[in-house]
């Protein structure tokens, strides 16, 4: 079938290579280096699902119809790239597959007349080189819609992708936003300081304020009313107790988490965005936590000075050594 995927970076890409190894029709959006390098070699995946060079039709916009079209662009691109794209995606089931906790409703306004369904990835991909990513850890990915809306473009889109790659749905989708926001917690210190997920963890100063920004994080969420969805072995039971216990005690999760991602060095999601001298998406990960504080009338002062670090990193250039991050965030 006919697929479109907005967006070929790190999780656009390689969702994209995935389709048409598997013989879809697929045609991606595109930008710069990353555009000229997939026009003339292809999409070179490799990692934890295989090696394969896809050979797709790349342009900065879409130039047909397709019948499921999938955004994976950063959070803050988002609604512009489906705008910019709206007359193909009428009446076309739209999968947003974005960090954060406002994809689907930003894309239900750039695009009112498509089925919009959220996505969230949890494999991890490094992309460093215009047109090459890499599987790091493999996951699953989980569909889902907002409260009130028909779940069948989700389970349509799932029994399409879980054929490439794993993929299910989930009733509890709000819930499973506020667990990958735990998850993606893991992004902002790699940025802030230059180093891996698994360096920046093996820190015992680093993995305290880790470990000090996913307690906040699931405190407000808890706060929020909100039910956190099981991802990754993380459950809601197990987040309120993680919630509740001992910083000493809590660091296990991030060290758990290290032990998951494995050997491979990962850099993370936000410092490959420092690297490629792109705008990071911290807003919607930490500043998420932020925003939604400020909603209950609570404030997130881990999230807060984590989220000024990475925007400093972005302005200057220079990352932070630990003792600078102890000085300047207060676990």
């Amino acid at each position: 079938m006919r697929v479109a995927v907005i967006g070929a970076g790190a999780v656009g890409g390689a969702i994209a290579a995935m389709l048409a190894r598997a013989g879809h029709d697929v045609e991606v959006t595109a930008r710069g280096a990353n555009l000229d390098s997939i026009r003339s070699g292809g999409i070179r995946l490799s990692g934890a699902w295989g090696e394969h060079t896809a050979r797709v039709l790349a342009n900065e916009l879409l130039t047909r119809g397709a019948e499921l079209v999938i955004v994976a662009t950063k959070a803050r691109d988002a609604a512009a790239a489906i705008a910019d794209n709206a007359t193909v995606l009428r009446g076309v089931p739209v999968v947003v597959i974005q960090n954060g906790l406002e994809g689907m409703t930003a894309a239900r306004i750039a695009s009112p007349r498509s089925d919009i369904v959220g996505g969230l990835a949890t494999f991890a991909t490094s992309y460093l080189i215009p047109g090459e990513i890499t599987v790091t850890t493999a996951g699953p990915t989980y569909l889902g819609v907002e409260t009130g809306y028909s779940d069948i473009p989700a389970r349509h889109a799932a029994k399409i992708l879980n054929r490439v790659m794993p993929t299910s749905v989930v009733a509890n989708f709000a819930g499973a936003q506020w667990t990958k926001l735990v998850i993606n917690q893991v992004n902002a210190l790699p940025a802030i300081t230059g180093i891996s997920v698994q360096e920046v963890i093996a820190d015992r100063s680093l993995r305290r304020v880790m470990t000090a920004s996913m307690q906040e994080n699931v405190r407000i969420g808890l706060a929020s009313r909100i039910h956190f969805e099981k991802l990754q072995g993380l459950s809601h039971r197990g987040l309120r107790i993680f919630a509740a216990v001992p910083a000493w005690v809590a660091q296990l999760l991030p060290l758990l988490m290290s032990r998951r991602i494995g050997t491979t060095p990962n850099p993370g999601s936000t410092l490959q965005s420092i690297r490629r001298g792109q705008p990071t998406e911290i807003d919607y990960l930490n500043g998420a936590v932020v925003t939604a504080a400020r909603t209950i009338g609570w404030e997130a002062p881990v999230n807060a000075a984590l989220v000024a670090l990475v925007h400093e990193v972005e302005s200057s250039g220079k990352f932070f050594t630990a003792a600078q991050v102890i000085a300047r965030v207060q676990p």
